[in-house]
């Protein structure tokens, strides 16, 4: 019976992979709301609990498992930038003129000093390579940025994996500390939720506070902080990477 279900496991790869991907997206949300009062957001809990999966494997994480070799497709590079892609097309370019000069202002203040922050904490940890220090400095800006950057570069994956991790950390601390500064730094009202957005930048992170500060902040600010991301996918890899390179030169 055993040896039957790993056969169809196998044979149905992708469609294992979704249905697994989807119980550890049940099980995120659900340890968020239950255990944590929804401060930590459930994405976040699921991409670590899908790095700790990877740990189960070899070179290519839980895939190299046959029954998770579907992981390696739905998990794959093609995909994932399918989603972002998918995502932004979602946004009209429109609706950032709404936001005015500030958040304009915003989105390119949040990307570069993001970057540049990660950037100069990767030299700090000892890394001297311009391409993992502009992943690594990708992810401080989100976690989705940093692999996009990591790929496009050709880095190994345990750099890219530093890169989510910092990403990672980022949402969870914009989540919980949103809304514990949001009176100190005026954030209440719609025109400040889309500078903040513009300047955090992570999504999950940014709605995820704003929810917890005031819901009807959410969409001002997962509005800059939706284009913070395909900003990042754009400079990280090609502007600000070739920066890095000079620099190290």
């Amino acid at each position: 019976m055993i040896e039957i279900l790993k056969d169809i496991l196998t044979k149905n790869g992708l469609l294992f992979a979704f249905l697994l991907v989807g119980l550890i997206m049940l099980f995120a949300f659900w340890i968020s709301k239950g255990l944590t009062n929804k401060r930590i957001p459930g994405v976040a809990i699921a991409i670590v609990i899908g790095l700790g999966l990877a740990f189960l494997g070899d070179k290519k994480g839980i895939s190299d498992i046959p029954i998770f070799a579907g992981m390696a497709l739905l998990g794959g590079a093609m995909l994932r930038d399918f989603a972002v892609v998918a995502t932004a097309m979602g946004a009209d370019m429109n609706e950032i003129k709404h936001a005015g000069l500030a958040g304009t202002v915003s989105l390119l203040v949040g990307v570069s000093f993001s970057f540049f922050l990660g950037a100069f904490i990767a030299f700090a940890m000892g890394y001297t390579d311009p391409k993992s220090i502009a992943t690594i400095g990708a992810g401080a800006c989100t976690y989705i940025v940093g692999p996009i950057t990591g790929t496009a570069l050709g880095v190994p994956s345990d750099i890219i994996a530093i890169s989510v991790a910092a990403g990672v950390v980022k949402t969870i601390v914009a989540t919980i500390g949103t809304p514990l500064i949001a009176k100190t730094i005026g954030l209440d009202n719609p025109h400040s939720a889309v500078v903040f957005g513009g300047l955090i930048g992570t999504t999950s992170g940014v709605t995820a506070g704003l929810a917890a500060t005031d819901p009807k902040l959410v969409p001002y600010g997962a509005l800059t902080a939706t284009f913070y991301t395909g900003l990042g996918c754009l400079l990280c890899p090609s502007i600000f990477y070739f920066i890095i390179l000079f620099i190290a030169r």
